[in-house]
């Protein structure tokens, strides 16, 4: 029992953000300066989990920079210094970064809390078609040979399958994955969802092309509402490369099929857009279809390789 009545999170619910900085290309300083900013505000309205955009510390259209030792040392410092920010900061912030593995490259988002990493996710589904070519540079985490990671002097967690849970919030289940892996027909988080995760995160790059908002929209809506779960969608916007693509910074937010909030597109200053789910909802509603508790005994099998990462959130603070 959290003692502060007045606390939303003593009523199971969970404030959270997307956030869609400002950046420069391949400019790690700026980015990083950028998502600490906004990481600030967050923490000011006592925001639990922020969720960034795909690659957004060395942004994403950059080709084959991607592949530069300079940059992705400056990408790793970084994280050092959100990791070090951290420590003095309430939210839950997943971050995304280019990081180097067992002399691979991957398309990562980080979780990071109070200091601590809690784990690092690498992106499943790698698009290689029409303006996407990202097999160029990356590997699907599904090719990794390792489920540990040695990051900043810590031993972390790696790997798509994570669920973090929140020791002091048990409805809080976290299950992070990356822009093309929600666009697949089964998506990593449909089995989250059923191996538990009740807050599914997406950092996008998604570029902009015409009716493509609208079809975001109704892909975020969608499976929010088929996995029983609030879906957090946070994409590219002002300050990406235009070479190729363009881009508008898409934030939405929706729990079990409804929009609670979606930002304004084409910004083209940093900003933020905030929620408050019902985790007691979303709870109730997987016990009262029965249909959920037949899927999650169908897909056992497929349930077991997933891991539950716990830490504390500390909400009985006020």
């Amino acid at each position: 029992m959290i003692p502060n009545f007045y606390s939303l999170y003593a009523h199971e619910f969970l404030r959270v953000a997307c956030c869609v900085p400002r950046t420069r290309v391949a400019d790690a300083a700026f980015n990083l300066g950028q998502t600490l900013r906004l990481a600030e505000r967050g923490d000011e309205s006592r925001t639990a989990i922020m969720v960034f955009p795909e690659l957004g510390l060395s942004s994403y259209a950059i080709e084959d920079l991607l592949l530069q030792d300079a940059l992705l040392d400056e990408v790793e410092l970084s994280v050092a210094k959100v990791v070090e920010a951290s420590k003095s900061l309430f939210p839950v912030l997943v971050v995304g970064a280019p990081l180097r593995v067992t002399d691979r490259l991957y398309n990562t988002a980080i979780a990071i809390h109070r200091g601590k990493i809690l784990g690092v996710v690498p992106k499943t589904y790698l698009p290689n078609y029409g303006e996407f070519y990202e097999a160029r540079q990356f590997c699907s985490g599904e090719e990794a040979t390792v489920d540990t990671v040695a990051l900043l002097d810590q031993q972390v967690p790696f790997g798509s399958r994570q669920v973090f849970t929140a020791d002091d919030l048990p409805l809080l289940r976290l299950h992070v994955e990356i822009c093309e892996d929600v666009w697949t027909p089964i998506p990593p988080s449909s089995f989250a969802a059923l191996a538990g995760a009740t807050v599914l995160v997406n950092l996008s790059a998604s570029n902009i092309v015409i009716g493509k908002a609208a079809y975001r929209r109704q892909l975020v809506s969608q499976q929010s509402a088929r996995c029983l779960a609030a879906y957090l969608y946070s994409s590219a916007g002002a300050g990406e490369s235009t070479t190729d693509m363009a881009w508008d910074g898409q934030a939405i937010v929706c729990e079990n099929g409804d929009l609670l909030v979606e930002s304004q597109r084409f910004l083209r200053a940093s900003h933020v857009v905030m929620a408050d789910v019902d985790l007691e909802r979303l709870a109730r509603e997987r016990m009262r279809q029965t249909s959920f508790g037949d899927s999650v005994r169908l897909h056992a099998a497929q349930l077991s390789a997933f891991r539950h990462v716990s830490f504390t959130l500390g909400v009985e603070k006020p």
